[in-house]
């Protein structure tokens, strides 16, 4: 939908909502399979993590500080996945395209703000498994409850107030001619190019922001690794060394696919 505005003699055509288009070249027999496979996969995400944080919540056992960053990180993706997902289902499976300028914007908050409130929840678990490894005996002491509902605490409010500016600065632009956004989602670099105004400063503010949280976590993360490794390489036992890695393999991992998916994007 468009409407028509007058700025002195120039006439503009103001975009109200966008056509994303992501698989819109797929004939649509095809759309609607590659929707319930997505959908299945979805569900799977959805029910896996919410199985964690059921099970972190109801054994004694397994509410620790490890398990409770765990489940909050499982809560985070199950809305960062949806900030997505459930449009994209609406779109392959009903062939309904449009979405608002409202739900474009808030898409593309939800979606930079929970990923940027991921990148911080990873940094807290590096913490966390840095201390259990270095500070074992101290590690009780250090990580008390108080303190890990602070860190998830801190981790929401940086992700939330960081990218709040999106909104303001998206707002303030004008969006006219082309409404097709060439993705199946509201993300930077298809819908900046909407832009009819001056969008230097969005530009320019966003790329600033968005590497400094990945390249400050991520060195924040490496930082607290290569202290586990300094510490495990002067165990004097492999077998000490081999248990102790096995701890952190599985968030290793974690960080090998979030940061290397990052990167490949």
């Amino acid at each position: 939908m468009e409407k028509e505005s007058f700025h002195g003699t120039r006439n503009e055509t103001a975009v109200t909502e966008f056509i994303p288009e992501g698989f819109s070249a797929l004939d649509q027999r095809l759309q609607l399979f590659l929707s319930l496979v997505l959908l299945l996969m979805y569900l799977t995400t959805v029910m896996g993590n919410t199985t964690i944080i059921f099970l972190v919540c109801g054994y004694h056992r397994l509410q620790t500080p490890m398990y409770f960053f765990i489940s909050n990180l499982s809560f985070l993706e199950i809305w960062f996945t949806s900030s997505t997902s459930i449009k994209l289902f609406v779109i392959l499976g009903s062939g309904r395209r449009t979405i608002s300028l409202s739900s474009c914007f808030a898409q593309s908050y939800f979606y930079f703000a929970l990923g940027c409130t991921a990148f911080v929840l990873l940094v807290v678990m590096s913490f966390d498994r840095y201390v259990a490894t270095c500070q074992p005996l101290r590690y009780a002491a250090i990580m008390k409850p108080q303190l890990c509902i602070q860190l998830v605490v801190a981790a929401w409010v940086i992700g939330i107030t960081l990218l709040s500016y999106r909104l303001v600065l998206l707002y303030q632009l004008i969006f006219c001619g082309s409404n097709k956004i060439h993705h199946f989602f509201s993300d930077n670099s298809p819908l900046f190019k909407l832009f009819c105004s001056d969008s230097s400063l969005l530009w320019k503010t966003d790329s600033v922001l968005v590497s400094f949280i990945i390249l400050a976590s991520l060195c924040l993360t490496l930082a607290f690794y290569m202290g586990i490794l300094f510490w495990i390489l002067h165990l004097p036992a492999a077998s000490g060394r081999k248990k102790t890695f096995a701890t952190c393999s599985s968030h290793l991992t974690t960080l090998a696919i979030v940061y290397g998916s990052c990167i490949a994007l």
